[in-house]
């Protein structure tokens, strides 16, 4: 941004891509046909109509005074401490990004770049998720980022949000080698949604990255999260679904990722459950069934170190649990289950289990659910 040829660059592409209506169709023709954006408004009307249409109206009839405020917002944005924004003509352009046939023109980016060069894997799933699914999540998550994956996902809350956590964890316990999270939104960079993940946001600008194609500002739109989705899927070499429903916006991701020729794994769950629904319906189309974080890096040829051997001395295993307590763990598996399905599994009378139930829930072994039902965390 200190040099002059730079920043005048950027003014061009940034030009380009905030016109009203000029879309990412459009704005790729243009480059197409005339090469960088500064050779696009140098090539004329006449020349642009041959290639966009009517559409080239859009680039004579702007508020070209409020188009510069945008720019210098953006360009004043960009100069901030790790604030950047990256353009197809940019060496620090995404290669990955580069072989879906709808790139963005540019991203802002908040955070370490160079996360977005990194093999890659994105998880998406439920946002309405059950404890044991965000609890797989961030442990798979935190797994692959200790063998080297970047882990993807949208900052949405349920398994999003739980993806980014556990691969932040990964960073803290700063293995060498080790990898962190990109967060890609559905709004401008200097806006986050939801607000209950700020917090969590925030520590992703600072150990990993946020990465939006939208305008500063732009506010959270439902047609924006489809165009979202492909940049999780087109930045990542696979995705992991952990739980979905028949209908989870996951499912898209799942189905752009298999159209950019990305690896689909899911998570099978309880026949029971609905957000196991969506998971199966992908195996049975095809997507890899995943029992552990080992089963993704051998597909994708990740090297895993092994586990370090415990030391002769080290302590073995908790004490185990009392035998009603294996009991009841073994009825309830790992679907939900209500309490008068546990006590016709287990013959325990009213009393006992709903104590056997408090204690495991107090141990942090079982989770309550909505509708007196519960559920084994692992």
């Amino acid at each position: 941004m200190d040099q002059p040829g730079l920043a005048a660059s950027l003014h061009d592409w940034l030009r380009l891509t905030l016109i009203p209506g000029i879309g990412g169709e459009s704005q790729r023709k243009l480059l197409a046909a005339f090469g960088l954006p500064e050779q696009i408004f140098a090539a004329g009307h006449l020349a642009h109509r041959k290639v966009i249409a009517s559409k080239a109206d859009l680039l004579v009839n702007v508020d070209h005074a409020a188009l510069e405020r945008k720019i210098a917002a953006a360009l004043e944005w960009a100069a901030q401490p790790g604030c950047h924004i990256i353009t197809l003509a940019d060496s620090q352009y995404p290669p990955q990004l580069l072989e879906i046939s709808d790139p963005p023109s540019l991203l802002y980016v908040r955070g370490d770049p160079s996360l977005l060069r990194r093999p890659a894997l994105a998880i998406v799933g439920s946002r309405n998720a059950t404890p044991q699914g965000l609890k797989t999540a961030e442990d798979f998550a935190c797994t692959l980022a200790m063998a080297g994956l970047t882990i993807v996902s949208g900052l949405a809350l349920g398994i999003d949000a739980a993806a980014h956590r556990g691969a932040l964890t990964a960073g803290n316990r700063a293995r060498e080698g080790a990898s962190s999270t990109v967060a890609v939104i559905g709004t401008g960079a200097d806006r986050l949604y939801p607000a209950r993940n700020q917090e969590l946001a925030r520590q992703i600008g600072e150990h990993g990255v946020i990465v939006s194609e939208f305008p500063l500002g732009s506010p959270a739109a439902a047609a924006n999260f489809p165009r979202r989705n492909r940049i999780i899927s087109g930045l990542a070499r696979g995705i992991l679904v952990v739980e979905a429903a028949q209908e989870s916006g996951s499912l898209i991701t799942a189905r752009l990722a298999g159209e950019q020729g990305r690896e689909v794994f899911a998570i099978p769950g309880s026949i029971h459950s609905p957000l196991s629904r969506g998971c199966h319906r992908l195996i049975k189309q095809g997507a890899k069934l995943v029992e552990s974080a080992q089963d993704i890096l051998e597909e994708l040829g990740v090297w895993s170190p092994p586990a370090a051997p415990t030391p002769p001395d080290a302590p073995t295993t908790a004490t185990p649990p009392a035998d009603s307590e294996t009991r009841v763990l073994a009825q309830l598996g790992y679907g939900p289950c209500t309490f008068d399905e546990l006590a016709q599994r287990t013959t325990l009378n009213a009393d006992t289990l709903l104590a056997l139930l408090l204690d495991l829930e107090l141990a942090g072994r079982i989770a309550p659910l909505p509708g007196n039902r519960y559920q084994q965390l692992g």
